[in-house]
């Protein structure tokens, strides 16, 4: 039986999860963007782990070397930025071919480290092996305030979802390389930027429940109502789109708002705060668009569009067919 006969990346997770953990100091383990540890009388511990593979996550005939680096590091931090956490310490482990070039890997952490220095993370330790294919994995620790961490289980009927920036740029970039294309919007996909620790904070003041795009908008607006025990309403025309993922979309006959909902790596925030919250967070932060309401559970999870509604599938798994 393959993993794609019992529901993919996300079933797996849960078969393999399963077992309680009894320790008084897991605050949160599995379910989450990061597991959240007691640390202090003010502050928890946020941990995450995220993994490059080549050939999976990125190819060395469209990626350099720097952006690999880049791109691993931004993807851990979105993790911790995403529960209103500050990133702190980092840890290495690579599987490197027999015929990776010294050079190759001076680029590859001058990357990291241009990342790392982006957002005060500190690398401090590390393990290194060899392999057929290239692998790079980060484990990233960082704290929080435990008054605003924020988890998906937080969204309330009635409050908005919210989400930053635009989204589908990392998807229109994969999709012109794909197409042989060199031009148009590729950053996004070759090197990403995930938000700052200060935006996460100011969202995390007043938001119910956050997360970030790692799957697309759809995967994670459906997590949040997994773990908050309800529905929501995304309004597609409503999604933010910017005129590079748009004109990148019609070169490759696309839809960007397919792009935004099912693609992913934008590293964007997707939080559901109140309404009557909305105008004290844009004083502070202002880089959001409101796309949509989170329901109860009975009215189920849909995209509406024109007067229409369709049901919310998932976005990308690494194990469907």
């Amino acid at each position: 039986m393959k993993l794609s006969d019992i529901g993919g990346e996300f079933a797996f997770i849960r078969r393999v999860t399963g077992v309680p953990n009894a320790d008084p100091a897991v605050v949160k383990g599995v379910g989450d963007d990061c597991a959240v540890l007691e640390y202090t009388d003010a502050r928890y511990l946020l941990v995450t782990v995220d993994m490059l593979v080549e050939n999976t996550h990125f190819s060395l005939d469209w990626h350099t070397p720097y952006q690999v680096g880049w791109k691993l590091m931004e993807a851990n931090v979105s993790d911790i930025v995403a529960m209103g956490g500050m990133p702190r310490w980092a840890f290495i482990s690579l599987a490197l071919r027999a015929d990776t070039e010294v050079e190759f890997m001076d680029e590859f952490y001058r990357g990291l480290y241009d990342s790392a220095r982006r957002h005060r993370v500190a690398l401090i330790g590390g393990d290194t092996t060899h392999g057929r294919e290239l692998a790079f994995n980060i484990a990233l620790a960082g704290d929080a305030d435990k008054r605003f961490t924020r988890f998906r289980a937080g969204a309330r009927p009635g409050e908005l979802i919210c989400v930053t920036g635009t989204l589908g740029k990392s998807e229109a970039g994969l999709r012109l390389l794909m197409a042989g294309r060199r031009d148009g919007c590729l950053g996004g996909y070759l090197e990403p930027c995930c938000r700052m620790e200060w935006e996460g904070a100011a969202i995390a003041r007043r938001a119910g429940a956050m997360i970030d795009v790692s799957d697309g908008l759809a995967s994670e607006v459906a997590h949040i109502c997994e773990e908050s025990g309800t529905g929501a309403r995304i309004d597609r025309e409503k999604i933010p789109l910017s005129r590079d993922t748009i004109d990148a979309a019609h070169a490759v006959s696309g839809d960007p708002y397919e792009y935004a909902l099912y693609g992913g790596e934008d590293f964007e925030l997707v939080f559901t705060i109140e309404s009557d919250r909305i105008k004290g967070l844009r004083k502070e932060f202002s880089d959001f668009t409101v796309v949509g309401e989170i329901l109860q559970k009975e009215e189920g999870l849909y995209i509406a569009s024109e007067g229409q509604r369709s049901d919310l599938k998932r976005g990308y798994d690494h194990f469907k067919d």
